[in-house]
């Protein structure tokens, strides 16, 4: 199992802090061993932590243009109507995806087409299963119109702890089902809004795979 590239400079950095760090407590004469071997103990206990969350599991697929797939790892922690007034302006099927630290939190396009919209908003750090997340936490929102003329919209969102959100899309672009649409770094959430007319799969609290689990069947 490889390493995402969004970890390559995260892990790069902890590793010379760290290294210094023993460097300089080996250098101080009140050190004693105790506390130089808790030291490397702890370093190598949360470099091993950054290299499982940053994990990129292999997961191939064959595009499927009736079928959107579920974009991350987690619990599902909604299923509703509601009102999209970004960029779609119509009321969708929205379903919420909760990812936990120890989720795998590469995030996924759940259908192929093209990119007509992308954009990163700032906003808060609430915990990022708290409905109001969606709207008021840090996110980035990216929509993808299929070659049927479907627009489904995914909004990778920052929780409590994640202060980041990376994201590949271009607008403009060619998005794949199941290649990389980014990252959310420590606990997060990705929401997908799809027609109402869509037959979902899931249920609440459901746990899902992403690429691995299907969310919808689009009626066309």
């Amino acid at each position: 199992m490889k390493m995402h590239k969004a970890g390559y400079t995260t892990v790069f950095f902890f590793a010379v802090l760290y290294v210094l760090l023993f460097i300089i407590i080996a250098t101080i004469p009140a050190c004693n061993g105790f506390i130089e071997y808790l030291t490397g103990i702890t370093g190598v206990m949360l470099f091993c932590f950054l290299l499982f969350f940053f994990r990129n599991p292999a997961r191939t697929i064959m595009p499927d243009t009736a079928i959107a797939v579920a974009p991350a790892d987690g619990l599902i922690v909604a299923i509703e109507e509601a009102f999209e007034a970004e960029y779609l302006h119509q009321r969708c099927r929205k379903i919420s995806i909760f990812m936990s630290v120890l989720n795998v939190h590469v995030n996924r396009y759940p259908v192929s087409g093209k990119i007509k919209y992308t954009k990163y908003h700032p906003g808060k750090y609430f915990i990022a299963s708290y409905p109001k997340a969606s709207e008021l936490n840090e996110h980035h929102s990216t929509v993808i119109e299929t070659a049927e003329g479907i627009s489904v919209l995914v909004k990778q969102i920052a929780g409590i702890v994640a202060r980041r959100v990376v994201c590949y899309a271009r607008q403009g672009e060619e998005a794949v089902q199941g290649e990389d649409i980014g990252f959310v770094k420590f606990g997060s959430r990705v929401d997908v809004f799809l027609p109402l007319t869509a037959d979902v799969f899931v249920h609440l609290h459901d746990k899902v795979k992403g690429n691995l689990s299907s969310l919808a069947r689009f009626n066309q």
